[in-house]
């Protein structure tokens, strides 16, 4: 297990990599070309200057989330071939500068969804949190609108302006896009990149929806147990598999996370390990990360990682707002950096009992 915190550059985020440095345990980074809008090609000279600014603060990239699925591949567009051609060549070029883990999703229009960014808890944190009620009482275009004044002058992941401004003609785009629709369509995108990833040996690590159903009518298909392991056998291979993020698949009451981690074995690249606390099945907000605070038993989920031999990069999630700190919502340093060292003292502690029976 490698513990890892993401990073988006030091042109967006609010944690310097100094600052990463000094958690304990923390030696790599999950970052992004953030400024990269979806479908267009990553070149060898920006993720080498991201390699040396990420290098000389002592630290190394574990893997790339996100290199983003331009919607033309997720909904079959007419172009999408031509996008397709460009993220291969983003593929190439990580590969040729020694990256070898790229997170990416499938959601259709909006990446994960929140409808409030900073619901006060009783400790006085404020947290990333949903409510189903919330997106039914409101228009697609208008989700923007609702969550803006909580980014604390940030660009949240998913929400990047040139995106948002073409919501309503997104939604034209998918009508009548189904789940089946959606399959076939990452199927044609993973058989087209396979190729490069082998010859580079990309792991693609597919991040799960978020929630785990369907928002404003859009197919959702990575959702649950069988939905991903269908995923994973119409394009059989062993760099086509998944990150497990117990937050986005636990949205979903039904999914039991360990149980989940066990039949995904040797398909898992990539994890992100968070929590959640319930107020009802379609109302949570984010947690601590210590299992207490919220409704996941983080101890079994990190030991169905440990007995299934999981060592790639883990990473906390979806911090809450805590000590005052002003950051990107879901991505400061401090709860983070408390979620950082609590998986490890778990990883530790699983490791230590294994190897003691």
């Amino acid at each position: 297990m490698q513990m890892t915190l993401r990073y988006y550059g030091k042109n967006f985020d609010t944690v310097t990599l100094q600052q990463i440095r000094q958690i304990p345990g923390v030696k790599s980074v999950i970052t992004t070309l953030y400024d990269v809008p979806a479908g267009m090609t990553w070149t060898r000279e920006k993720i080498r200057a991201l390699k040396k600014e990420v290098e000389d603060a002592g630290l190394t990239i574990a893997g790339i989330e996100s290199v983003n699925v331009h919607e033309e591949i997720k909904y079959g567009g007419k172009d999408r071939d031509r996008y397709i051609d460009n993220y291969i060549t983003s593929l190439e070029n990580l590969g040729k500068e020694d990256i070898h883990l790229v997170c990416y999703n499938f959601m259709p229009v909006f990446d994960w969804t929140r409808t409030e960014l900073a619901r006060l808890r009783p400790d006085g944190s404020t947290v990333l949190a949903y409510t189903q009620k919330a997106v039914d009482d409101l228009l697609p275009e208008k989700m923007f609108e609702s969550i803006a004044g909580d980014m604390n002058g940030t660009v949240m992941p998913g929400w990047e302006p040139e995106r948002l401004k073409k919501v309503k003609e997104l939604f034209e785009c998918y009508k009548g896009v189904t789940e089946e629709d959606l399959f076939a369509n990452l199927k044609y995108f993973l058989e087209k990149i396979m190729p490069v990833c082998n010859e580079y040996d990309i792991k693609m690590a597919i991040h799960p929806d978020d929630p785990a159903w369907s928002v404003f009518g859009l197919p959702r298909i990575i959702i649950n147990e069988e939905n991903i392991l269908r995923m994973m056998k119409m394009v059989d291979d062993p760099h086509n598999g998944v990150t497990f993020c117990s937050g986005s698949y636990g949205t979903n009451l039904n999914n039991d996370l360990p149980h989940m981690i066990r039949a995904l074995k040797g398909r898992i690249h990539f994890a992100h390990v968070r929590n959640l606390k319930f107020n009802s099945p379609d109302d949570f907000e984010e947690a601590a990360h210590l299992s207490s605070d919220g409704s996941f038993d983080m101890y079994e989920i990190v030991k169905a990682l440990y007995e299934t031999g999981f060592d790639g990069p883990i990473r906390p999630d979806h911090g809450r707002m805590i000590w005052g700190e002003k950051a990107m919502p879901g991505y400061g340093l401090y709860d983070r950096a408390l979620g950082a060292a609590y998986i490890n003292g778990l990883w530790e502690a699983v490791e230590k009992g294994s190897q003691r029976k």
